[in-house]
């Protein structure tokens, strides 16, 4: 989507520089700096900044909540785990057990949604070996242990906590006996581990279900894991966004009960997860594992109490995504999921005389916990189907709720024709709010500060609900820093932002980047949190209109060698022919002969096949092989392509400098669901034009590739299928200004994402300011990453004394810098 910049160049009088270089001396290297100026009109009145701007968004994506932010030790306590989960798992998956011991689902179950226990024999006992290298204790802590038992007659059963070292706490026992019971001990850690066991052994026959081992130490006392809840809470975020995500709008929408065959492979339903732990249903999780609900609805809006966030709940639109794709045309079904989501709302807000609202107080919480969004459904890529079912959602709240605001979302992408469908019907029917979701490179962040600058200040406002550079570098994080500036520049717009993902077990990893990484002992924020950090707690009230100047900058025309690729497809290529503008023959290959000229750079398995080059693994993605020259421009790529078989197209790529930086032409792509011409910028891809359409298997296709300077024309079948023009400046220099009214302070915010110091004369247009500015700075190598052990970026507190109306302060190369300047 194209947006009209609204910066313009101010240049720079002699006497502005003198005064720069008697306040902040030059630095040696003139060549390293870069000469900028910032404006600012103090007496114009910006946008209203809410309190809510920023967030975090909560999915449980990388082992997120069991094993990372739910603090129990334990995993598999219940014994549920089954190939619906994942297909390598087992009842008894991190289970060891010794002597006669099995996992039962059968009539003697400790309830209905609980399918399966452990029946053990005398003289045999279990071991849960954790998360990560094990069960993670320090020395001192008190644990929780508890289990739930049946046994006909008294069955001692000694429980120890150990590592290969020997006992970690001393032994407990306890006795069951008669039907399911739950029985408890508490355990005092005598050493720290984080390669604990927890072992059950039973002197009689004995039935057990709901093995648990929960430090005592939790944040609030709530159940969660201190150190992350205590990062997430470090962020002062406006709103958690919970439960997901793909949780949401994937797997059936039927219930966890007798008729749909306790489904596993369901979505994310509140109702399922308020309960008694030991009630909860148990659900495959869309990212490869199971999940317990031992983190659950109520948790949820605890947390977000505890934290001082708005609680934001994502429920079901019954029309899936995330790949799946289909609606729901059940009419019972879907009205039972509209009055869910009222009774969510009663659930959260009611007075305790309610139905829902009792259930609340009876788990703990008699006062309401103030639930003024909801959001229905995330990243439908069905807008018509989905806003269909939305609109019925919408109207059911309106009429019972009219307080609350719905969210309405745009599809997974920053663009294309999902996105402009979406859009088009939320703005028609004056939805109040819309989730858009981009992950991009960091050059497309830079590109696009000015993406929401034009546009409509009356129609739906945006929820950014999630967004991430692809990397979890420090460049990745400067270049989201720069974003920033511009959501809150248009914060009239943009009323919600949250990065995501916001957790990840190193060990348990399903997407990349991730804000704050973690094992069974330690967690780390990334660079990026480190810059959500520093604006989420210097956001200010409302926004002071500021221009800046722009880096000088040359583009020359797109360059590179030609490439062609699958993604979990095998294909066939022939013809392939570059001339340059001239007519002049670079490259020609009819593959009669062998594939001399093409150098395999990706994964696969490509040969020479009857006159034509054939990458023949289905399951590869990514097998990029490249000819040419890297600094060809100006020419004319034509190439026949045919699928063979596979999930998808072909990819004819070109400007190819090496495996990280290229375009390609994706045909095909997202399950033969949409073509594409993505940019992949240092390993990481934005999408700059896409369409609806597929690949027939089979059939031969004729693609031809203009490049003329910036401009791409992309033909297929000898029909213009579309064209681009890259020309869009990767704006290293960013900045915004606001004033915080509490403090009153003006809060310069400055990004400088490139290799030269940015020697910057800022005119403060006559505000009356003190002489110090209180000075956070993050800078750090564009390569450096946060680690377990190592800090690499890490924000730096100092005070500058150089402030007056017109002053100059040089911002370093790679950095974000934040001036909060007291106003007089």
């Amino acid at each position: 989507m194209s947006r009209t910049r609204t910066r313009w160049r101010l240049g720079l009088t002699a006497t502005a520089l003198l005064v720069a270089s008697a306040v902040v001396p030059a630095p040696a290297n003139a060549e390293d700096v870069t000469d900028y100026a910032i404006t600012v009109d103090p007496a114009a009145k910006g946008a209203r900044i809410d309190d809510t701007m920023y967030g975090v968004f909560f999915e449980d994506i990388n082992r997120a909540a069991d094993g990372g932010l739910y603090a129990e030790l334990v995993q598999n306590r219940s014994f549920e785990y089954s190939t619906a989960d994942n297909r390598s798992y087992t009842p008894l998956t991190s289970w060891a057990t010794s002597g006669t011991a099995g996992a039962l689902s059968d009539d003697g179950r400790l309830n209905a949604r609980n399918r399966t226990y452990l029946a053990l024999d005398g003289g045999s006992s279990v071991t849960n070996s954790g998360y990560n290298t094990g069960i993670s204790v320090e020395s001192g802590e008190a644990y929780d242990f508890s289990v739930w038992a049946r046994a006909d007659a008294a069955a001692p059963l000694t429980v120890t906590l150990h590592d290969a070292d020997g006992a970690l706490a001393q032994a407990r026992r306890v006795t069951a006996r008669g039907g399911w019971a739950k029985y408890r001990a508490k355990f005092t850690a005598t050493r720290s581990s984080t390669t604990g066991r927890l072992t059950v052994a039973a002197e009689g026959p004995v039935a057990l279900d709901m093995i648990s081992l929960l430090p005592r130490d939790t944040y609030k006392g709530h159940g969660l894991r201190g150190d992350l809840a205590e990062k997430i809470a470090a962020l002062n975020p406006g709103f958690v966004r919970f439960p997901g995500g793909c949780l949401v709008n994937t797997g059936s929408m039927a219930g966890y009960d007798e008729a749909s065959g306790y489904e596993r492979k369901r979505s994310y339903q509140w109702k399922d997860t308020i309960s008694p732990v030991e009630q909860r249903a148990t659900n495959s999780n869309f990212w490869g594992y199971n999940q317990s609900y031992g983190l659950g609805y109520y948790e949820y809006f605890q947390f977000s109490e505890d934290i001082g966030a708005m609680p934001l709940p994502v429920v079901p639109a019954l029309v899936t995504g995330c790949g799946q794709n289909k609606a729901t045309d059940d009419d019972a079904l879907l009205a039972r999921h509209i009055q869910d989501t009222l009774d969510l709302i009663e659930f959260a807000n009611g007075p305790v005389t309610s139905e829902w609202g009792r259930k609340r107080a009876a788990m703990g919480h008699p006062k309401p916990f103030h639930l003024t969004h909801l959001e229905v459904g995330n990243e439908e890529n069905l807008p018509a189907e989905f806003f269909a079912r939305f609109t019925e959602f919408r109207t059911a709240i309106a009429a019972e709720y009219p307080d609350v605001t719905v969210i309405s979302n745009s599809g997974p992408d920053d663009s294309g024709s999902t996105f402009d469908t979406a859009w088009q019907l939320n703005r028609d029917a004056n939805v109040d709010m819309v989730d858009e979701h981009y992950y991009n490179s960091p050059q497309w962040f830079l590109q696009n500060n000015d993406r929401y600058d034009s546009y409509d200040r009356n129609g739906p406002k945006v929820f950014l609900g999630e967004y991430a550079s692809l990397g979890n570098t420090f460049k990745n994080a400067l270049s989201e820093a720069a974003f920033m500036t511009g959501l809150e520049r248009n914060a009239d717009v943009v009323k919600l932002a949250s990065y995501a993902p916001l957790l990840a077990n190193e060990d348990y990893v399903q997407w990349r980047p991730d804000l704050i990484w973690f094992n069974n002992h330690a967690s780390w924020g990334s660079a990026d949190y480190e810059v959500q950090k520093l604006f989420m707690s210097n956001v200010g009230d409302r926004v002071v209109p500021s221009t800046a100047t722009t880096t000088p900058s040359v583009s020359g025309p797109i360059s590179g060698a030609v490439g062609l690729s699958t993604w979990a497809t095998t294909a066939a290529y022939d013809d392939a022919k570059v001339t340059g503008a001239d007519g002049t023959a670079l490259l020609g290959d009819d593959f009669s002969g062998d594939a001399s000229q093409w150098t395999h750079t990706g994964t696969g398995s490509w040969s020479v096949q009857d006159g034509q080059y054939v990458q023949s693994d289905e399951a590869a993605t990514n097998t990029m092989v490249q000819a040419g020259d890297p600094a060809w421009h100006d020419y004319d790529l034509h190439v026949k392509a045919t699928k063979k078989s596979g999930k998808e197209g072909f990819l004819v790529a070109f400007g190819v400098k090496d495996t990280g930086n290229y375009y390609w032409w994706n045909l095909g792509g997202w399950n033969n669901t949409t073509s594409a011409v993505e940019q992949a910028v240092d390993g990481g891809k934005s999408t700059l034009v896409s369409k609806a359409g597929s690949i027939e298997t089979g059939r031969a296709y004729d693609i031809d590739i203009k490049v003329r300077g910036r401009q791409v024309t992309l033909l297929l079948d000898g029909q213009e299928w579309g064209s681009f023009t890259d020309d869009k400046p990767a704006e290293p220099f960013r900045q915004v200004v606001t004033r915080d009214a509490k403090s009153g302070d003006l809060i310069v915010k400055v990004v400088n994402a490139q290799a030269a110091d940015a020697r910057t004369a800022i005119d403060l247009g006559g505000a009356k300011v003190g002489r110090k500015a209180a000075v956070t700075t993050l800078q750090a190598a564009p390569d450096a990453v946060n680690t377990e052990t190592s800090t690499a970026v890490a924000p730096v507190r100092s005070t500058f004394e150089g402030v007056a109306d017109r002053f100059t302060y040089t911002f370093p190369a790679n950095s974000v810098t934040f001036l909060r300047i007291k106003q007089g």
